[in-house]
């Protein structure tokens, strides 16, 4: 383990950061742009690379460059990807904050650099900075960062490596420092290793993160209504046959219900369809508001919506219809009047389209009825 060259060792961590910061960049290009912090997390990696190039180039390039401008930018990169995670997580950037700690560390570099050369001083305090933009980010993803995989894989990455800076301190405390970054050690090589796999694995964690995302939204636009928070026919009527399905398991099904605007087509032509599109979203809130989270509500087409009440029968359904009714009179600009077809599970030979049929036959006597009511079918 001490024969490895630490030169070759951050040589490999720059080539896996060049490679992953393509890939990022990439994303970035193809991935819809209110998808944010691909950018930053794309940045990230040039700075890390630009880092092990300058540290790899020791000897060969002034020490500014070579030790401070080093130091410097791997601290930017990985603030970088801090503030890359805030960005995709709808949160505000902090560069306010982080910038003057960025400033505090360059003076800090160049003076245990040139004013008082300390390797030991130097790495002790890069490390203890390190430490610090790792654990905010790791606090950060903790707090709002929910529960799925990407995230939990950022969230291990952080703590090994968290591990890994603390295991170096002790090290510097014990005194196996060495003289400088490049003298072979299994300290050294055990960090640089660590370091290499960080950035390796911190950089997939954004790509899965980002994709993930991505097909979460997907899977919302092809089962939603592309208007309201309703979902579209499609998937409304496949929710309707798995709870079919359930109920002929199981028994206890569901009530189905059709609701349609009363008089929307005039509110179009008068109001015009921008008008009309607000209405239908707002009824729609104001709908699900009233409904429990296991139900389901769906648009069946233009103004008719279904909402499907599992393990409801008719009478608890019409209280619901009734609670519908009552929040859609309190006299807002957008409210509006609707009538309701409604019928329930009839047993383990009933059928979806059956319902439907039931369900639309007694939305169309609500209509003849006199609108704005309920009638059971």
């Amino acid at each position: 383990m001490t024969n490895l060259d630490p030169r070759s060792m951050i040589a490999l961590a720059g080539f896996m950061s060049a490679l992953m910061a393509i890939v990022l960049a990439c994303m970035r290009r193809y991935y819809p742009p209110h998808i944010r912090g691909i950018g930053a997390w794309a940045a990230a990696p040039v700075f890390w690379l630009a880092s092990t190039a300058l540290f790899s180039s020791r000897g060969l390039v002034p020490d500014w460059m070579g030790l401070v401008g080093a130091n410097t930018l791997l601290v930017l990169g990985t603030m970088t990807y801090y503030m890359g995670t805030r960005a995709f997580l709808g949160h505000r950037h902090t560069w306010r904050i982080w910038s003057g700690v960025l400033l505090v560390c360059l003076g800090v570099f160049t003076w245990l650099s040139y004013g008082w050369p300390n390797y030991e001083a130097r790495l002790t305090f890069f490390t203890l900075v390190m430490s610090c933009i790792y654990g905010a980010q790791l606090r950060f993803l903790l707090r709002f960062g929910g529960s799925n995989f990407p995230v939990r894989l950022v969230e291990v990455v952080l703590v090994l490596h968290l591990a890994t800076l603390f295991m170096r301190l002790i090290s510097i405390f014990a005194g196996h420092t060495g003289a400088n970054l490049m003298e072979p050690s299994i300290y050294q090589n055990l960090y640089i290793g660590a370091y290499a796999l960080t950035v390796l694995m911190l950089s997939i964690g954004a790509l899965l993160m980002a994709t993930d995302r991505l097909r979460t939204e997907l899977e919302h636009l092809a089962t939603h209504d592309s208007l309201t928070p309703a979902l579209n026919r499609r998937a409304l009527l496949q929710r309707c046959e798995e709870e079919i399905q359930r109920a002929r398991r199981y028994g206890n099904g569901p009530s189905l219900m059709m609701l349609d605007l009363d008089h929307f087509k005039a509110v179009n032509d008068s109001c015009g369809h921008q008008h009309g599109d607000a209405v239908l979203v707002h009824f729609v809130g104001r709908t699900l508001a009233e409904l429990r989270t296991l139900d389901r509500m769906g648009r069946y087409g233009g103004e008719e919506f279904i909402v499907l009440l599992p393990g409801t029968d008719a009478t608890a359904a019409l209280t619901v219809a009734q609670r519908i009714h009552a929040t859609l009179a309190v006299g807002h600009a957008l409210d509006c009047k609707v009538s309701i077809g409604l019928t329930q599970w009839a047993g383990p030979e009933d059928t979806l389209d059956a319902m439907l049929a039931r369900a639309d036959a007694a939305l169309y006597r609500a209509k003849a009825l006199g609108r704005n009511q309920t009638v059971v079918g």
